[in-house]
């Protein structure tokens, strides 16, 4: 059976009693967990979750950090293989969780989301207004969190969202193309979504400029040709940017005196004005309201954008790529720091692995905190002491050491605890001690249990084979051919994509 959890980012609108009713109802396994994060100012009044899933919903307060941010806080209270996100105003069709097991269920490994289908219910009668338009092309778009649903370890693994997205817009696209970049596959399911229009001011179309800072950031990160991987169109920026600049020269020629050429200038941008509102009134109902709306807000947007557009160009000129580097390193012992004895218990048999000191090293004069997560079932088994394992410790901390926090499991694989790797405890317990949360923590290890691990307490992870690695671990991990590459990648200076296998 497969496990999910659902996470709904809100503001507390009105729409998102709806939304939770119509997830409520749904035919189909139920979610594990449903998180509502509520990403008002705190303080606000206390969200309500109906009666259905009040059993099974937990209510978080983010505090007004954006709808990014608010969804990483979401994904990381999950402990699901599976993790949904929906908008707070959409309304899933009546058989959605049973699609959704459906689509999940039938996803090979190396898929990281699967997206649902979004319809759009549009007034009948009367053609759509340009607001009623541009939310109906949520319906074509790729890769929107209104209907999303990722594996928790690709969220691990990435970061989860780039919380530099201020809005809910791009944050979507970005998060797809690190997943592709990495060596995921995305794909579409079959579950349907109802994403409903909601009331809009007829000014919405210049406070949604505000995207343009947002597509600069896209650029830094992705590059000029990140829209066409990403399916979605590039828009009219560039006459945006030629109207704006020939509204500039009428202004700074007519003040020279150059009336002639100003007058040729506000020709050329009042032509363009032209040409946008009448673009954005053909399609539409034509009423007063919308052809004064119409006329207004084309007069506007142009400099508004070119505005935005310039403002994110100058916010994302040294941009890097999320999440960044890691504040803490955690090496598994055996085998990734020092050669792997079978249960030793001899400090005089201890050996670093080659590259273990340069690598450690530089870790720490990067600024990072160094770790040890280390499964010793001997002393479940009866085959050392935990005095023997302490003393082996010792030695390595002597000759790699001396090291921030040391985690180590004394159980055997059949006791059930939630410390021994692949179980998260030991990673969450160093990353406390470190006064860190996991997500900014990154695992390295030479087994599948190490990056098991890592994604279940949601850091991320690189794995450095040897000859005990099997083939099937280095699959959808991160493998570097050794420790020092490992730890580049912790400190930012290798891209993830590098690494991914």
């Amino acid at each position: 059976m497969i496990e999910y959890s659902v996470v709904v980012p809100t503001l507390g609108r009105p729409c998102l009693r709806a939304c939770l009713e119509a997830l409520a109802t749904a035919e189909g396994p139920p979610p594990e967990r449903v998180v509502l994060v509520d990403d008002r100012p705190l303080g606000s009044p206390p969200l309500d979750p109906p009666d259905d899933l009040a059993k099974i919903t937990d209510v978080v307060a983010s505090g007004g950090v954006g709808p990014a941010a608010a969804r990483n806080l979401g994904w990381r209270c999950t402990h699901t293989p599976w993790v949904a996100f929906l908008d707070d105003d959409v309304r899933v069709a009546r058989r959605w969780r049973t699609r959704l097991v459906e689509d999940l269920a039938e996803q090979p490994p190396d898929v990281a989301g699967v997206q649902g289908r979004i319809d759009v219910p549009l007034p009948p009668g009367r053609r759509p207004t340009d607001w009623e338009r541009g939310t109906a092309g949520l319906a074509r778009a790729r890769w929107i969190t209104a209907d999303m649903a990722f594996r928790r370890a690709a969220l691990a693994e990435s970061g989860g969202f780039d919380e530099r997205f201020p809005r809910a817009f791009r944050e979507d696209a970005d998060l797809a193309l690190r997943l592709e970049g990495d060596g995921w596959s995305l794909a579409r399911g079959v579950r349907r979504t109802a994403h409903p229009v909601r009331p809009a001011s007829p000014w919405v179309s210049v406070r949604q400029q505000a995207g343009n800072a947002d597509d600069a950031l896209m650029r830094a990160l992705h590059g000029p040709g990140w829209h066409a991987r990403a399916g979605e169109a590039p828009g009219r920026r560039a006459r945006h940017l030629a109207i704006t600049a020939a509204g500039l020269a009428a202004g700074g020629l007519s003040l020279v005196g150059r009336r002639g050429l100003a007058a040729l200038a506000g020709a050329g941008a009042l032509a363009g004005v032209a040409e946008f509102a009448a673009a954005r009134i053909a399609p539409g109902p034509r009423t007063a309201r919308e052809l004064a709306a119409m006329t207004a807000t084309s007069l506007m947007i142009p400099p508004v954008a070119a505005l935005w557009w310039l403002r994110g160009l100058y916010a994302a000129r040294e941009a890097r790529p999320w999440p960044g580097p890691a504040k803490a390193v955690l090496f598994d012992r055996d085998g990734t720091l020092v050669r792997d004895v079978p249960y030793n218990g001899d400090p005089t048999r201890v050996e670093p692995m080659p590259g273990a000191l340069r690598a450690v090293a530089l870790a720490r004069a990067r600024g990072l905190s160094v770790g040890v997560v280390s499964n010793q079932s001997g002393i479940g088994r009866g085959l050392l002491t935990r005095d023997e394992v302490d003393a082996v410790n010792r030695r390595v901390d002597e000759l790699l050491g001396p090291f921030d926090t040391w985690q180590v499991c004394p159980h055997r694989d059949d006791d059930g605890c939630r410390c021994r790797k692949p179980a998260p405890g030991m990673v969450e317990q160093a990353a406390a001690e470190l006064w860190l949360a996991p997500h900014e923590c990154v695992v390295i290890g030479d087994i599948g249990a190490d990056v098991g691990a890592a994604r279940a307490a949601g850091a991320r992870s690189v794995l450095v084979p040897t000859r005990e690695t099997r083939p099937e671990e280095t699959v959808g991990a991160r493998v570097a051919g050794d420790l020092e590459t490992a730890v580049r990648y912790a400190t930012g200076d290798v891209p993830g994509a590098a690494l991914w296998r």
